[in-house]
């Protein structure tokens, strides 16, 4: 069962695939989705949603786990990061994929054991869990990979 992680964006977008075989998460990709700040928000979108797409294809998950919006001190950010969620979640629905969404205090719980774990902590969970060198870089990505994770251990 291959899991897509989504650490939602607009400026960067983290994703990150892991596979599970037997009871082990395996790192499969990870990596983030940039566009440029002055760009037009439709071309951001856009350039999001052709990216998103050609990893699903590429990658072939059958599950998009997304981190859920949580945050409201600077409205035009949430607006901007919505329309990203939207877009993302458009992308696994015409792909087929089963999505589900977790709030941050969700993932942090399930990869550390504490809900208000900071990045540091959950970045070296994720390193531990899929038995990397180092931790994954940008901590979008990382984040992502958590998303994944999360619902590799509610499920399997």
């Amino acid at each position: 069962m291959r899991i897509l992680g989504i650490d939602p964006g607009t400026g960067i977008l983290g994703f990150g695939i892991i596979e599970i075989q037997g009871r082990s998460p395996k790192l499969v990709d990870a990596g983030v989705i940039r566009t440029p700040v002055k760009e037009d928000d439709a071309i951001r979108l856009e350039t999001i949603f052709d990216e998103l797409t050609d990893i699903i294809a590429s990658t072939k998950p059958q599950i998009m786990s997304v981190e859920k919006l949580f945050f409201a001190r600077n409205v035009t950010t949430a607006m901007t990061v919505a329309q990203a969620r939207g877009v993302v979640l458009l992308c696994g629905r015409q792909a087929g994929l089963e999505i589900v969404e977790y709030t941050p205090m969700q993932i942090k719980q399930s990869v550390t054991g504490y809900g208000k774990a900071d990045k540091k902590q959950m970045q070296e969970m994720v390193r531990i869990l899929l038995k990397l060198q180092e931790v994954p870089k940008p901590d979008d990505a990382a984040d992502a990979l958590a998303a994944a994770l999360t619902h590799a251990s509610t499920r399997y």
